[in-house]
């Protein structure tokens, strides 16, 4: 999995006053979970831009106080009105541990279904997976390239991985549904 480099700063105080401050000087207040200790520190907003906005899943590697931690972002909170980035939440990894992470789904393939007329759905975006750090997936890809009008693709038609997609096995991912010109054509056909 692409992992992005961003370096924090350990904050001495922690409260409302001193997060504003932070995010006067364009910095992000940031913790993170899962090791022996919460860690509080700082981040520059700008070097958190790779790792947030982008549909894909990325694990983050930390610079704090001359070492290296491996993590990935559990939370964001954001301003409710302008949007601004208020405050980071992450997730310390560790290789013999299991983390649940949403991963994008990437539909490859060209269905025979939409050549013919028919409308695709995409249901689910991105799916929740359960695996150890290193077997985690970038994106699940899902073959459309036999799917026929009025056919589906659910969670339990994906192959099987080193690691569990945890979604209900009934969702549907994708489906091949029938248009609005292929109905018309369809009624016209049966009127005959």
């Amino acid at each position: 999995m692409k992992t992005i480099a961003i370096s924090g700063s350990p904050r001495e105080n922690v409260g409302k006053r001193d997060a504003k401050e932070l995010r006067y000087e364009g910095k992000v207040p940031a913790v993170l979970y899962g090791g022996k200790e919460q860690a509080h520190f700082a981040v520059v907003t700008t070097e958190l831009k790779d790792a947030i906005y982008t549909p894909e899943a990325n694990f983050v590697e930390i610079t704090l106080g001359g070492s290296k931690i491996k993590a990935i972002i559990k939370e964001l909170q954001f301003h409710p009105l302008t949007d601004l980035l208020l405050h980071v939440d992450f997730l310390q990894l560790f290789d013999d541990k299991e983390i649940l992470m949403e991963i994008p789904v990437k539909i490859t393939g060209t269905s025979p279904g939409v050549k013919m007329g028919g409308k695709l759905v995409q249901k689910l975006r991105k799916l929740r997976v359960k695996a150890l750090p290193a077997n985690m997936p970038q994106t699940i890809e899902v073959s459309i390239a036999k799917l026929e009008v009025g056919n589906l693709f659910r969670v339990r038609d994906l192959q099987k991985g080193e690691y569990v997609v945890t979604n209900t096995p009934e969702d549907t991912i994708v489906s091949v549904g029938m248009s609005r010109a292929l109905k018309q054509a369809e009624q016209v056909a049966n009127k005959k």
